[in-house]
C-alpha cells in the first residue's frame, strides 16, 4: 500500500506517461521493477524468463498505458499484466529445471552444504508443481502477498489461490517428506 504522498508522486507519474512524457513512464518502470521481477520469478523458473517477462509486462503496460484509469492502483495493474506475462512465458517453455531458489528461501544459520542441498531439493520439488501452484506458494509464502492480492495478480478467484496453495503445500510436503531440517 503506497502512503498518501507516494500514491500522489505516482498518480502524476501515470497523468505524465499517459500524456507521452518517456521519463515518467522510465519513473514507473524504476518504481515497480524489483516487485515486478519478484512475481515474475514466482511463476517461473529461471531468472531469464522473469526478465522477459517483466520486460513483456512492461511493454505491454506502456501500449496500454491509455487504457490504464489513474483511480486504480498502478502496480497492482502491472503486476497482473507481468504475471499473466509469466504464465504465457511458463505454459509456452513448459520449463521443468529448476534453478536456484532466492536465497530468502534458506536459513542463514545452516551448514552451507547442508543449505544449498535443501535449496535444490525444494527447487527440485517446487518445480514438479504446477505454474499456478508455484506461483501461489511463492507469492504467499515468499513475497507475502494475501490470497485476494494473488486472486487479482493471477486472474483467479480468491477461494481457488487459497485452494491452491492448500494444493501446492500438500504436494510438497509429500515430495520433501524424507528431508530431515537440523536448526
Amino acid at each position: 500500500m503506497l502512503l498518501p504522498d507516494e500514491a500522489t508522486e505516482e498518480r502524476a507519474l501515470v497523468l505524465a506517461a499517459q500524456a507521452g512524457d518517456g521519463a515518467a513512464f522510465a519513473g514507473l518502470v524504476r518504481r515497480h521493477q524489483r516487485r515486478a521481477y519478484a512475481v515474475a520469478r514466482a511463476i517461473v523458473l529461471s531468472h531469464d524468463d522473469a526478465e522477459d517477462a517483466v520486460q513483456e509486462g512492461f511493454l505491454h503496460a506502456f501500449r496500454a498505458l491509455d487504457r490504464f484509469r489513474p483511480e486504480q492502483a498502478f502496480g497492482a495493474w502491472l503486476h497482473r499484466i507481468v504475471a499473466n506475462a509469466a504464465l504465457d512465458i511458463a505454459r509456452r517453455r513448459k520449463v521443468r529445471d529448476a534453478d536456484e531458489l532466492p536465497e530468502t528461501l534458506a536459513s542463514p544459520h545452516r551448514d552451507p552444504a547442508e543449505a544449498a542441498e535443501l535449496q535444490e531439493r525444494l527447487g527440485a520439488a517446487l518445480a514438479r508443481l504446477g505454474s499456478r501452484q508455484r506461483a501461489v506458494i511463492v507469492l504467499h509464502d515468499v513475497e507475502g502477498y494475501k490470497h485476494a492480492e494473488i486472486g487479482a495478480l493471477l486472474g483467479i478467484p480468491e477461494g481457488t489461490a487459497r485452494s491452491d496453495l492448500h494444493h501446492a503445500r500438500s504436494q510438497l510436503r509429500r515430495l520433501l517428506s524424507n528431508l530431515r531440517l537440523t536448526p
